[in-house]
């Protein structure tokens, strides 16, 4: 099962999730443009991929979403930092951020059975193609999480959506 590590520094997280897979773990940013200094050991989780609690196998491709030391993580995986046009008032409070662990789940196309429509796939998401992937902010999928299927893997490198 994988362990909930949204929070977590980095290299505390890839420790517990080494327990479960044996895969290298993915790391990368969380915000717009998705880069990580070489040396993130004390980065922060802002999301996970499987999700916290998901059935995972040793070969099981883990991505986590990461910031910077002092860096707040997106409100959504990928999304950019940019600071509000208008001030905020000292007299109203900031919203609570909503804790995220994994990437939102899209409205399903295709198959309702279940069936992912191909084969390596994990779990019942389906992407009618690699656009609606990257618009519900799942691409790139790897061979084993949820809405992969060799379809939308033209290059067979087990990872799809990546190009």
């Amino acid at each position: 099962m994988m362990p909930a590590v949204v929070g977590q520094k980095f290299a505390d997280a890839e420790a517990l999730v080494r327990q479960v897979v044996s895969t290298p773990v993915q790391a990368r940013g969380a915000k717009a443009g998705g880069v990580v200094a070489p040396e993130h050991g004390q980065w922060e989780v802002c999301s996970q991929n499987p999700a916290a609690g998901a059935a995972v196998t040793p070969g099981t491709a883990v991505e986590l979403s990461l910031v910077a030391p002092g860096t707040s993580c997106p409100a959504a995986p990928g999304a950019s930092s940019k600071p509000s046009a208008a001030p905020k008032s000292p007299s109203t409070p900031p919203p609570a951020p909503a804790p995220t662990t994994a990437r939102p789940k899209p409205a399903t196309e295709g198959p309702t059975d279940g069936s992912t429509g191909g084969s390596g796939a994990g779990g019942s998401v389906y992407y009618k193609n690699c656009d609606a992937a990257k618009a519900a902010g799942a691409a790139p999928i790897r061979r084993g999480q949820p809405g992969y299927r060799d379809a939308l893997d033209r290059d067979k490198d087990g990872i799809a959506c990546d190009k």
